[in-house]
């Protein structure tokens, strides 16, 4: 990642300038995580591409048209990040706390149920956009599926007023735990509520009571994606005009790349968007924003 910052600033006319002004945002992206979105996985196979090209016998024309189209692409997620808001100090410190952690040893400890890691956090841009669409549909009920260390969460809680209601479902007790206290350093973490269990579980009890939410947001098992859609559908979970994100629906690319080349998650996903697209009861539009939004209405 630094590289990729490095390059692109170095390419541009003016920089050695921009390079100056940058250098305490590059020092910070060294420990930044590994590609898993379309985006970031492109970048890294182009700079691998022209590093091929610059050590072999190709033209001049083409070792510029790569550069281009390296430097285009590169600058694009550091750019979008330095014009959107910033995030608050809180989500800063949650992040931080999240990348310093070391999930490998909370799996092998036993401590986590899953193996984790920090690229599962939904990160900054993706953050403000779901504060932006709290803020958007006014709602005032919001429910988490999937919840991680809680920076999504915490996120919305941010644009939440102050009688607001945020309920996660989160299966891990640890991240739970790790969550919880992150959310008690912010003035808003008090308009969050966990619920420790399998999300289907969660979803299925939270319909029995007849409990319904302004936006829902969808980000933990995608083998189940299919379920929970269809129980929030045939629930009352979802309010009128209520809207669904769902994330995660880019899956790295795998969604439009040959099925040989697909996970298991990559395989559910396709799944999933065939499934919401041949729905009758919804409209839905995917962004390409981070590994894939997808806002689903009911019509």
């Amino acid at each position: 990642m630094v590289h990729t910052v490095l390059g692109y600033w170095l390419t541009r006319p003016y920089g050695i300038h921009n390079l100056k002004s940058k250098i305490n945002m590059t020092i910070t992206q060294i420990n930044q995580p590994r590609a898993v979105t379309p985006h970031g996985i492109l970048v890294e196979l182009l700079q691998s591409t022209l590093q091929l090209a610059q050590s072999s016998n190709t033209s001049a024309e083409v070792l510029t048209s790569l550069q281009q189209i390296y430097n285009l692409a590169a600058g694009l997620e550091p750019y979008i990040g330095e014009y959107t808001t910033n995030e608050s100090p809180g989500l800063t410190a949650l992040a931080q706390k999240t990348s310093s952690e070391d999930w490998s040893k909370r799996f092998s400890d036993g401590e986590t149920v899953r193996q984790l890691e920090q690229e599962m956090l939904s990160g900054h841009v993706e953050g403000q956009t779901l504060k932006m669409f709290v803020y958007l549909t006014k709602a005032k009920r919001v429910l988490e599926v999937g919840m991680f260390t809680g920076y999504s969460a915490l996120a919305m809680a941010e644009a939440l007023p102050d009688d607001g209601k945020l309920v996660a479902c989160e299966v891990d007790a640890y991240v739970a735990s790790f969550a919880q206290a992150c959310f008690q350093n912010s003035p808003h973490g008090n308009k969050i509520s966990v619920e420790v269990a399998p999300a289907l579980e969660t979803l299925r009890k939270l319909a029995q009571n007849g409990e319904s939410f302004d936006l829902i947001f969808i980000d933990a098992d995608k083998k189940e994606y299919i379920e929970y859609f269809h129980t929030i559908l045939d629930s009352t979970l979802l309010a009128p005009g209520g809207l669904i994100c769902v994330d995660n629906t880019l899956m790295q690319g795998q969604v439009y790349l040959p099925n040989e080349q697909r996970s298991v998650n990559g395989k559910a996903i396709t799944e999933f968007n065939q499934v919401v697209a041949n729905d009758s009861r919804v409209e839905q539009v995917i962004l390409p924003l981070r590994d894939g939004v997808t806002l689903i209405r009911r019509i």
